[in-house]
Formats: structure tokens, C-alpha cells, sequence
């Protein structure tokens, strides 16, 4: 079995636990040893430092430039070779915000050979009929079933109280003013870190999503922000979770799920209590969703494995 030093920098702390990334370089056939990055084959850069006002007690600020690859740099200056570097993004950045030889990412882009669009949800599929096994969906409660996704939702939601559950950690932009202007209309109840101060952070919730989910009809599951390609884990959650989900996406969504199998709230006037009535409480409106797949199509783990050997080829 080869070896691959791998090591990381700005990437969240359950990286080496949690992504798909390393696990699927093992099913490769490699074996991966974590070093510190002046050792590492391949680097795997995450989210970059930006710019940190520091709020002095005195009421002035210091700007902190951006010192992000300056610092990667020490780590390799004194090598003997430059190790490959990979961004790997599950946050809405660009797939070149950090230059790097290849990058993972949520963009859709021309760039095929160095870069590989990945969005988060995939990370959560139960992969095991294509060979991957190991990875874990531990917020949700279950990985994300293709066979199920590929059936149409059912009416079971149907059956249920009707109301919303929301997921959330921080209600920034618009997001706060969905909730609020849904919570007008039908009874919606939260959770995560944004309404339990207790919770230090949504990996330490203490609940399971899926376990919740099955007293509600609905999930209430905008995304942070609306970008082409930049869609999560939320609607499939939802729909898994035997709810319809109430999603804020861009048009775009339509590339990896099929939109008639939720309601998009960027297509409509959320803001109209009227509009949001007739839609949420009309049995009729509801019913033809219960009708639809999440999937069209399935999605395959292949093309991702195929650029993680291309990626490993020039790092060895």
C-alpha cells in the first residue's frame, strides 16, 4: 500500500474525520498519514483568513492584513520540493479564491481538469454501492439514500401537525425575514445555535435532525446565500426527513434536484402573508409535490474518484 502524507490549513476541525476527500483517497488504496504541512505530498488548503478589525477598547480599530499566504509559504519555503496544494471549499467561495494547483468546490466552472464541483450534499450520500464506504452524516442522523431520493416524497407529510422546523446556527441577510414571515402563517419552531445559546456549534447540538423532522410537516431550510451551484445538505435533509422542504435557492438548483419537489421561495412573494397561505395550507398545492422525486437522475461517485487519481498522479 502506497503512503500519502496529507496535512491541512483552514480547514474545519472534523476535516480529517468528516470529508469525503480523504476517504476516498483510502479507497484508492492509499494509506494516509496526517503531518505537519512542511512534511505533507499534498496540502489541502480551506478557508482563507480575511482582513479582522480588532475593536480596541477605546472605541478605535487595527485592520490585520491578510498574511494567508505568506504563511502557508513558511511552512514549504525550506522543502526540497513544493508539495501539491488543493483548496477545498464547503463554503460559498469561488473555486480560485486561493490560488492553488486543484480545487474542490460548489462553482460551477469551465475548468474540468483542476477543479471539481462537489457540493456539500454529495459529501452526505450513502456511497457504499459504488464501494465508499466510511463516510458519516452525524447532524442528520442517517446518510442520504439515492434509491429513496429517487421515489417520490409520499404523502406521508401530509399527516403531519402542520408546522415548520428550522435548522440554524445564524439567521444573517434574509434568512431572518423568511422565518419571520413564515412563522405569520404557520407555526414554526427552531433549533441549532442561533436559538440555543447553549449549543457551542452544530456538530455539538446535542439532537438529530432526522429524529426531530418527524413531527413536522415542513422544513424551513433557506440556504446562506443564493449563488449558482451553492446548494447543501438542506433540501435533501428535508425531503429525507419526510417533510417538503421551504427552500431560498437560485434557479440554478435545478441542475441537482428537481424542482417541483419543493417549494422555492425565491420564485415567489414570501413576503405577501396571502401568497404564503394559499400555498401552505392548500391541500390541493400540497399534494402534487408529494407526487415528486428529489432525484431525476442518480449521481455517481465515479468522476470524482477519476480527478482524485489525476490529482494524485502529480503529487507523487
Amino acid at each position: 500500500m502506497k503512503q500519502l502524507k496529507l496535512s491541512t490549513i483552514g480547514q474545519y476541525y472534523t476535516y480529517r474525520e468528516e470529508s469525503l476527500f480523504p476517504l476516498l483517497i483510502s479507497s484508492l488504496g492509499y494509506e494516509i498519514v496526517w503531518v505537519d504541512p512542511d512534511k505533507c505530498d499534498v496540502l489541502i488548503i480551506g478557508k482563507p483568513m480575511h482582513a479582522v478589525k480588532w475593536i480596541l477598547k477605546k472605541g478605535s480599530f487595527v485592520i490585520l492584513p491578510d498574511y494567508y499566504h505568506t504563511f502557508i509559504k513558511t511552512y514549504i519555503k525550506k522543502r526540497h520540493y513544493k508539495p501539491l496544494t488543493l483548496f477545498h471549499t464547503c463554503e460559498n467561495l469561488r473555486h480560485d479564491s486561493v490560488k492553488a494547483d486543484y480545487s474542490i468546490s460548489f462553482d460551477f466552472s469551465a475548468e474540468k481538469e483542476r477543479h471539481y464541483r462537489l457540493p456539500y450534499w454529495m459529501e452526505m450520500v450513502d456511497w457504499s454501492h459504488e464501494g465508499l464506504l466510511g463516510n458519516k452524516n452525524k447532524r442528520f442522523g442517517k446518510l442520504f439514500s439515492i434509491s429513496r431520493m429517487m421515489q417520490p416524497l409520499g404523502g406521508s407529510f401530509l399527516s403531519k401537525p402542520r408546522k415548520a422546523a428550522l435548522f440554524a446556527s445564524h439567521l444573517d441577510g434574509p434568512r431572518k425575514k423568511i422565518y419571520q414571515a413564515v412563522k405569520k402563517v404557520i407555526a414554526t419552531d427552531g433549533f441549532g445555535k442561533y436559538f440555543d445559546k447553549n449549543i457551542s456549534n452544530h456538530s455539538n447540538s446535542g439532537f438529530e435532525k432526522y429524529n426531530i423532522l418527524k413531527g413536522y410537516s415542513f422544513n424551513l431550510c433557506p440556504e446562506n446565500k443564493l449563488y449558482p451551484g451553492y446548494y447543501t445538505e438542506k433540501i435533501p435533509e428535508a425531503f429525507l426527513g419526510d417533510t417538503l422542504p421551504l427552500t431560498w435557492s437560485d434557479k440554478h438548483v435545478s441542475v441537482d434536484f428537481n424542482p417541483k419537489s419543493f417549494i422555492n421561495l425565491e420564485h415567489i412573494d414570501w413576503t405577501n402573508s396571502e401568497v404564503l397561505r394559499e400555498l401552505l395550507l392548500s391541500e390541493k398545492e400540497l399534494a402534487a409535490y408529494a407526487e415528486q422525486p428529489l432525484l431525476l437522475t442518480p449521481p455517481s461517485i465515479e468522476p470524482f474518484r477519476g480527478f482524485c487519481r489525476n490529482l494524485l498522479r502529480h503529487a507523487m
